[in-house]
């Protein structure tokens, strides 16, 4: 698999200057007008400079802004402008190599004739000489060190494309928790209020000295009693906030707390895809199972790399020189000519060193297929974990939804007794109590299934689609298995 220059190219343009074009894309809509990012930060990645998101945002703008700047993304960018020049490094082996060589040398002339009399009248000496030098045969390891060259920027490719799922991902459950906290601060609220009435209503009712002062008590240390789980609730949010501020590469605010609202729904989607079909997908899509793929091929360049110590090296040269003539007595006296030749070496006997070399190079590339067939296990539980955790969450929405109908019903019967005359302060306490357990189960479960599905996504690699311009050996399974369009993580 080999991605042409222009691949990465492209995402370096993309990330810097657009949303980027390998992030699932936004629905096409104007910007709010309360979003709006300083115009301090359009150049991410640099430093010295505020990065502040003000006003609403929405979850499309969220995973833009984090695939702009977030320091994971920005970081593997470099990665692969640096497996990049790598691969120019090490090409430039199989290049004639063009120098401009120069020298002066001045000699006592006692050590040039050595006490016998000769015609020598110069003892200074200087030369110039342009020469090419080119490898004509290094045993095949020229060739294997630019293929390993290359194979190596595919896996920082492929190692881009695991941190944008991650990142991604990351995103969405963070962006769902925050919508998490948030609704649980107002059944906090809730629970609060209702709390306060029943004490004013037990209040009333002392008053007109239906009820003992026990009730009043009661109510008050009721309402004492809930108003941390709001105080909680909203610390939960706060941090909630700082924690998808952090992913965003947002910095912090003067006033510690961040300045933008996230907007959305906790709505629950499925996957129209069962277990088996998940696994193979998961399998021949992730990014990080192709990168593994490309270390393989990479150590199998370097074992051809180390057989080349058993073979010969040959190298050829060819230039032209200037010197000046050891005979006159002037520097400015030249002879130039032209030179050529063929070295060669062959180490007959290097007290097994390529052997060693050649041990190292087959025990790494058998280390990293071990390393491999353990990313193979380690996805395909991953998936299965996921798959689980989606219908272990779906199954307690649907069984929390109708408990709080009735839980709503069972405050409105409680009430309504108490009202008559018929129940009791403690009814109407426990009905509360109930109600609030089943609303905050209910939301829990709806956040715990939205971060579980974009772990799905992000397990599975559907989370985001790439365009590439090479062919992947497993391309035909995926399309075997990817009977469905392309997930678009912002619809329902």
């Amino acid at each position: 698999m080999k991605p042409h220059p222009l691949v990465f190219k492209s995402l370096l343009f993309c990330f810097f200057t657009a949303p980027c074009a390998a992030a699932p894309s936004a629905p096409k809509t104007a910007p709010s007008e309360n979003a709006a990012i300083s115009k301090n930060d359009q150049s991410s990645g640099t430093t010295g400079r505020r990065r502040q998101l003000e006003g609403k945002v929405a979850l499309a703008e969220a995973v833009n802004l984090a695939l702009r700047q977030n320091p994971e993304v920005l970081g593997a960018l470099r990665e692969i402008e640096r497996k990049y020049g790598r691969v120019i490094e090490v090409r430039a082996q199989a290049l004639p190599h063009i120098a401009l060589n120069t020298s002066f040398k001045e000699q006592d002339k006692g050590l040039l004739t050595q006490g016998i009399s000769t015609n020598l009248t110069q003892n200074k000496s200087w030369s110039i000489a342009l020469e090419v030098r080119q490898v004509l045969y290094a045993g095949g390891s020229v060739a294997a060190s630019v293929r390993s060259a290359k194979f190596s920027q595919d896996a920082a490719y492929y190692s881009l494309r695991d941190v944008l799922d991650r990142v991604v991902s990351q995103v969405r459950q963070q962006f769902s928790q925050v919508l998490a906290t948030k609704a649980l601060i107002e059944v906090a609220e809730e629970s609060v209020e209702l709390a306060n009435q029943q004490l004013k209503d037990a209040t009333n009712r002392f008053q007109a000295g239906t009820v003992p002062r026990f009730n009043v008590l009661r109510a008050e240390v009721e309402v004492a009693s809930v108003k941390p789980t709001l105080i909680r609730a909203k610390n939960e949010h706060l941090i909630a906030q700082l924690q998808l501020a952090k992913t965003l590469g947002l910095d912090a605010s003067p006033s510690g707390k961040p300045t933008f609202q996230c907007i959305g729904d906790l709505q629950v989607s499925g996957r129209p895809m069962g277990l088996a079909d998940s696994l193979s997908l998961a399998k021949a899509r992730r990014p990080m199972l192709k990168g593994k793929r490309q270390e393989i091929l990479v150590e199998k360049e370097n074992v051809t790399i180390a057989l080349a110590g058993y073979k010969p090296r040959l190298e050829a040269s060819a230039g032209y020189e200037l010197v000046n003539k050891s005979t006159s007595s002037k520097l400015d006296d030249t002879v130039n000519g032209y030179f050529l030749g063929v070295t060669g070496s062959w180490k007959i006997f290097d007290s097994f060193e390529t052997n060693g070399q050649v041990a190292q190079a087959k025990s790494q590339l058998q280390k990293v297929v071990i390393s491999y067939e353990d990313a193979v296990q380690t996805v395909e539980l991953e998936v299965q974990r996921a798959f689980a955790d989606l219908q272990q969450y779906r199954e307690t929405i649907e069984s929390q939804q109708q408990n709080v109908k009735q839980a709503v019903e069972a405050l409105r019967l409680a009430q309504e007794r108490l009202s008559a005359g018929a129940g009791t302060q403690l009814e109407v306490l426990d009905a509360r109590v109930a109600l609030t357990r089943a609303r905050t189960t209910e939301l829990q479960a709806r956040a715990e299934y939205v971060r579980s599905l974009a772990e799905y996504d992000r397990v599975t690699a559907t989370e985001t689609v790439y365009a590439e311009s090479f062919q992947d050996p497993l391309s035909q399974l995926e399309k075997k298995v990817l009977r469905f369009k392309p997930v678009d993580l912002f619809k329902p």
